[in-house]
């Protein structure tokens, strides 16, 4: 029976030091549907005798009710645990199991070979040492074989195992195997990879997976076992320079002020002056605090709570780390992006992105390249798609501290979120900060808004008009600035085809193409509230995220949201350029409210109905409201 023999009462002590004192490999199993990932991991915990006498007689069970071999043992159900993955026969999710051999322990993520779920084989990359990536003898190398292997590279795995997997159904011949590790070896020229092997192997009897046991005469390399319990896994991570940032600040009285978190690189002890990174203030490390008591030091991947000797200001995000060497600030910078959401990444759209325990606003200004994972070349592309990897440089709302990638996993990776479902839309590894980022700053100015305001004996503030095309929005904002003209307001509108002909002229009306546009006219925005002007805005301005940035741009109090709100079939009717008409014989595309979507404000400031009142009713409706809340 595949079963570990309970150890004696009095060894347990002795057999739990000795466990503690192995080495641990994190490695991953990858690869297209039906590989055999699942049984693979099952047959190593089998053929390792791993597996409990109850968890043997479950299996039993399962084989004979869910299983796929005949009533025999199915090994891949060790892995896949999911209900839904038992019906289906793939695995769904990541599924983390721990083992141990005499030599080593270890931490395997089975990831899911369907081309939907890429996220999880990212997930499984990112903490992964190793990738055994398996291949169907007789499909070869396949997109998704390679886009694994790119993937686990671009997440920082450095080693990898190319299992080839059915041999037995192809006879193990010797000239498949190698056309397979060639056509492999071809693709891994070039990746960020510094050691590959490739084992032939049959996950379902187990031949090569344990041992080389002589059972193919014309290999003679080591076994699958053979190499994971041998391969390299030292890191050096503990001789990097110290970084840990902050999870929590921990005051659980006056009297105690720590600092939590993780050590994602070097070492620490009581005496050491750190400094806290972006606001680079110092000071001395009082005491270490972990679960058993006071430490003496602590080094990578230890969870500790840091005393200092300074009250100094320190918040959940920012990253104590070594004076001498510590990590670079920016809010500008470059990195490798990977695609995870279904609605395609646009640029200029702002999104959360959390670094470390840091969460912050950030944009992808500029889309640089997409990655052909394919064939490794770089495309232009405008966006990003599901599963898509590109590479853009970045810029935040504030200033941050990172590592890049390849240096400190920790200190160098972000995902990416949507504002508003939070979902998580993207994940990504920065390179380096941009140049122009430290050789940008603010430049002082002695006459400033409040001046050009006070000078005009107006507050400044935006007013923006969004709805359909047809709605009336240009309509009523000629209107409204007809009456702040009368009222002695010194006001300019922005109008949507007007500014098109000028500074956007250079813009579709894609997706990606709207929300650059909705950005300048933002900016330009908040550049006539500076003036002291009160600007009207009359846009389309389809979506709720970049009309939320656009509010955020200027001072709380200054933005003020104007749904024109008329229905469709008016706006249809109405039809004044003919638009929807053209929309509807699909001689334009991308047209709001035809093929593309229009987000209604939520909770706007003011709601105008144009089927219901003409344009002067409207502006009286508006000023009525401005006067109320003190702009007039």
């Amino acid at each position: 029976m595949a079963c570990r023999r309970d150890l004696p009462v009095q060894d347990i002590r002795a057999h739990m030091k000795e466990e503690e004192e192995k080495d641990l490999l994190r490695f991953m199993t990858c690869g297209s549907v039906d590989d055999g990932k699942s049984t693979l991991i099952g047959r190593l915990l089998y053929d390792s005798e791993l597996i409990l006498a109850d968890q043997l007689a479950s299996l039993a069970a399962d084989s004979r009710t869910v299983g796929t071999q005949g009533g025999a043992l199915d090994l891949a159900l060790l892995v896949d645990g999911l209900q839904a993955e038992r019906e289906q026969g793939i695995t769904i999710d990541v599924a983390y199991r721990f083992f141990a051999t005499g030599r080593r322990r270890f931490i395997v993520a089975d990831t899911p070979g369907h081309e939907q779920y890429t996220r999880n084989t990212a997930t499984g990359a990112s903490t992964s040492d190793l990738a055994v990536i398996l291949v169907d003898a007789r499909k070869g190398v396949l997109t998704q074989t390679r886009r694994h292997l790119f993937i686990a590279s671009l997440f920082g795995v450095r080693r990898f195992v190319l299992a080839v997997n059915k041999m037995d159904l192809v006879g193990w011949d010797e000239d498949t195997f190698n056309r397979i590790a060639g056509s492999y070896g071809d693709f891994a020229h070039g990746l960020d990879i510094d050691d590959a092997v490739c084992i032939p192997i049959s996950a379902l009897t187990g031949a090569n997976v344990l041992r080389n046991r002589g059972e193919i005469p014309w290999y003679r390399g080591p076994g699958l076992m053979e190499v994971l319990e041998t391969v390299d896994v030292a890191t050096d991570l503990a001789c990097r320079p110290f970084r840990m940032p902050v999870q929590w600040v921990n005051r659980p009285n006056p009297d105690f002020r720590g600092f939590c978190g993780t050590v994602a690189s070097g070492a620490v002890r009581p005496g050491d002056t750190v400094k806290v990174y972006p606001s680079e203030k110092a000071s001395t490390v009082a005491r270490i605090v972990a679960h058993e008591g006071d430490l003496d030091a602590a080094v990578a991947g230890q969870s500790v709570t840091l005393v200092l000797d300074g009250e100094i200001d320190i918040s959940r995000g920012d990253v104590l780390a070594a004076p001498e060497n510590g990590p670079r600030t920016t809010d500008q910078f470059a990195a490798r992006l990977l695609w995870m959401d279904e609605e395609p990444l646009l640029p200029q759209r702002r999104y959360l992105m959390k670094l470390g325990a840091k969460v912050t606003t950030a944009q992808v200004t500029d889309l640089r390249y997409r990655i052909n994972i394919d064939t490794k070349e770089h495309v232009a592309a405008k966006t990003l798609g599901l599963n898509e990897v590109g590479y853009c440089n970045f810029a935040l709302d504030q200033a941050v501290a990172f590592d890049p990638y390849r240096q400190v996993r920790e200190t160098g990776g972000f995902i990416l979120i949507d504002h508003f479902s939070n979902r998580t839309v993207g994940a990504g590894m920065i390179d380096f900060s941009l140049r122009r980022a430290a050789n940008l700053t603010r430049q002082h100015l002695d006459v400033g808004k409040e001046f050009r305001a006070g000078q005009k004996g107006q507050k400044p503030c935006v007013l923006w008009l969004t709805g359909l095309s047809g709605s009336g929005k240009s309509t009523a904002a000629n209107a409204i600035e007809r009456r702040l003209a009368v009222l002695g307001r010194h006001s300019y509108l922005l109008d949507g085809d007007n500014v098109r002909h000028g500074i956007n002229r250079d813009l579709g009306f894609t997706d990606a193409d709207r929300v650059e546009n909705i950005r300048r006219v933002a900016e330009i925005a908040k550049l006539f509230v500076d003036a002291g002007l009160m600007v009207l805005v009359a846009f389309i301005s389809p979506f709720r995220d970049e009309r939320r940035m656009a509010r955020e741009l200027v001072e709380e109090g200054e933005f003020v949201e104007i749904f024109v709100d008329a229905p469709l079939e008016l706006c249809e009717r109405r039809d004044p350029k003919g638009l929807y008409k053209k929309a509807r014989a699909g001689e334009i595309r991308n047209f709001t409210g035809i093929d593309s979507a229009y987000e209604p404000p939520e909770n706007p400031d003011i709601v105008l109905k144009t089927a219901d009142h003409p344009a002067e009713e409207l502006a009286d409706q508006v000023v009525a409201c401005l006067k109320e809340r003190g702009y007039l």
